[in-house]
């Protein structure tokens, strides 16, 4: 194994570069996507019926259709036709439009509004009636029932599974070097071609992507147990009977 190139600043600037663009898409991604899950999940639930339906119909083509399909599509389709449309290249929005970062954030954005807005409508609709009605006898109205009341509780109940969206989000950041994004996929693609070796660059990448994925299942551990109504489990070495 030969880790000499590892001492090369420019090989470290690409490393740093892509993991920095992959802790930015990770964490864009989390939080634009969890906030259109739950606006998924309350109009799956509670809007009026055209709304219902054009919720569900997105849930069902975003959850239907591959990830790397809806890269390219965002990215080659959609892109190429922003192109085309007359004044756009002069307009202030075409820095970001051209921007790969930009169409790789929000094809996962749509992913995690697509997949956590289905969990987040289950678990509200797991929240028992009877929390609610409480909360409306003690005088709340509609809107602080739902942010105060059903809304943690919901979370309360999937933060679990949200924690497990987070970390397949992570492992999916890759599928960005397709689409010319320098993340760490793409820096060690970069390197297995100038330096010729094919397993150290691809090695020290998904050690990177481990060690992440464990800072990553950590703090959302943490996060869980301190959540308001979580209760840590308490585990014993020998059941006691």
């Amino acid at each position: 194994m030969d880790f000499s190139w590892l001492s090369d600043p420019f090989y470290q600037e690409y490393l740093w570069e892509g993991f920095v663009n992959t802790l930015w898409l990770l964490a864009v991604s989390a939080v634009g996507g969890l906030i259109l899950a739950v606006g998924v999940a309350l109009a799956r639930l509670r809007g009026p019926r055209p709304l219902a339906w054009l919720a569900l119909a997105f849930t069902t083509v975003i959850r239907g259709t591959p990830l790397l399909v809806q890269l390219f599509f965002f990215y080659y389709g959609v892109g190429r036709l922003l192109e085309g449309v007359p004044g756009i290249r002069e307009s202030a929005f075409w820095p970001l439009l051209r921007d790969p970062f930009f169409f790789g954030a929000l094809t996962f954005i749509l992913s995690v509004g697509a997949y956590s807005g289905e969990v987040i409508r289950g678990a509200m609709q797991s929240v028992p009636r009877g929390e609610l009605e409480a909360g409306r006898a003690f005088g709340l109205s509609g809107v602080q029932v739902l942010t105060r009341l059903w809304l943690p509780r919901a979370i309360q109940l999937c933060l679990p599974t949200l924690t497990g969206e987070m970390i397949l989000l992570l492992k999916s950041v890759p599928l960005v070097s397709t689409i010319a994004l320098m993340d760490l996929l793409q820096a060690a693609n970069i390197i297995r071609d100038e330096t010729f070796l094919v397993y150290e660059p691809l090695l020290l990448i998904a050690g990177i992507y481990l060690a992440t994925t464990i800072v990553l299942t950590l703090g959302l551990r943490l996060v869980e147990l301190n959540f308001p109504g979580m209760r840590p489990t308490r585990r014993r070495w020998l059941p006691i009977r």
